[in-house]
């Protein structure tokens, strides 16, 4: 039997689950209305949040759950992408409860999570889950993807936004009409009662598997300022269609992707990822060295080739500075042997 407690505080909600042998015990949300009065998420606001959420929602989902603290095995956060403030909180938290239970930690991409939470199980829910490899169009807040995903730790993104996610293109356009934040429950709501083929938006024809957003917003905005110039009274009277019509053009460019054949073959998208791969074939030369005996801090030199790109020379110096907070309490993950007494774990 493991028990899992899953920590999440990549934006506004902040959020904890118990998770026992992968069926969902409990799972707690804390929303922020602070945001509500400014139209989309400040991330101070946010991170000031977190704190004051952090506590009472791990402690009501460890209570919810049924179990103690000593009965969990292991505690895993989101550690990407997100809001850097609201992050930190999160993994704070889980760093100190680690350390103080002496628990390992699961590093979680949040991405990758939602792809997973497809394997997750529930209580008197039938458990249901494709088979790989299978196709995935993720769209989540600021994210829209198409990823393979051929097994649980082998995924490839093989189309994206440009600009703009469908969901920043909902809150943004709900604003333009008034709506309160956030916009896309509010136009999801209205659109049920809309005709969605009364007006038409442009839709972008971005090449391959990519998305595009922002010229969406720019021909909704334009269409609504003529619009009111004929008539003020425009939106609140075609609010219902409005909302139908976006909703249905935004579905429309997201669904074209997923009918149209790759513009290359797999094959062809496997070579040219080995051969990323085989650019940075230096990143043993500054990764990560081992620790200093004793669990001591040790220094560290980064070189950095030239042709590094930025996002992981970040990443590097990312997993050094986590490793370093924790090097001490790490632990083998919960397993058939696992022995949750081994507290003086090195890291190789």
């Amino acid at each position: 039997m493991t028990v899992i407690l899953g920590i999440e505080s990549s934006c506004d909600d902040t959020s904890a689950a118990i998770l026992k042998d992968g069926m969902v015990l409990t799972n707690i949300i804390a929303s922020q209305k602070v945001h509500e009065a400014y139209g989309g998420v400040v991330p101070e606001l946010a991170s000031r949040a977190h704190q004051q959420n952090i506590i009472p929602v791990v402690s009501e989902a460890i209570k919810k759950a049924g179990i103690a603290i000593k009965d969990i095995d292991a505690v895993a956060f989101t550690r990407g992408p997100g809001l850097l403030g609201s992050l930190l909180v999160g993994t704070s938290f889980a760093k100190g409860f680690a350390i103080a239970n002496h628990l390992p930690m699961i590093e979680v991409n949040h991405l990758q999570a939602h792809i997973l939470a497809n394997f997750i199980k529930e209580p008197g829910v039938e458990s249901r889950h494709p088979s790989f490899p299978f196709l995935t169009l993720l769209v989540s807040g600021g994210n829209s993807q198409l990823i393979v995903v051929r097994n649980y730790l082998d995924m490839e993104m093989i189309g994206q936004t440009i600009d703009d996610a469908a969901g920043e293109a909902f809150d943004k356009c709900a604003k333009v009409m008034g709506l309160p934040y956030p916009g896309g429950p509010v136009i999801d709501r209205l659109a049920k009662e809309g005709n969605p083929e009364r007006f038409v938006f442009n839709k972008p024809q971005i090449p391959g598997l990519d998305y595009s957003f922002s010229g969406l917003k720019t021909s909704f905005l334009y269409f609504l300022r003529d619009e009111l110039k004929k008539n003020p009274d425009f939106i609140q009277e075609n609010q219902n269609d409005l909302c139908a019509s976006l909703q249905k053009t935004v579905i429309d460019i997201l669904m074209s992707k997923l009918k149209k054949p790759p513009n290359k073959p797999a094959s062809d998208r496997l070579l040219s990822e080995a051969a990323f791969r085989q650019t940075l074939h230096s990143k043993k030369q500054y990764t990560t060295k081992p620790h200093a005996p004793g669990g001591k801090y040790s220094s560290h030199t980064w070189a950095f080739p030239l042709t590094t790109p930025a996002w992981w020379q970040l990443q590097v110096i990312t997993n050094t500075w986590q490793a370093n907070l924790s090097v001490w309490m790490q632990l083998p993950m919960p397993g058939p042997h696992w022995n949750k007494k081994n507290h003086l774990y090195t890291i190789k």
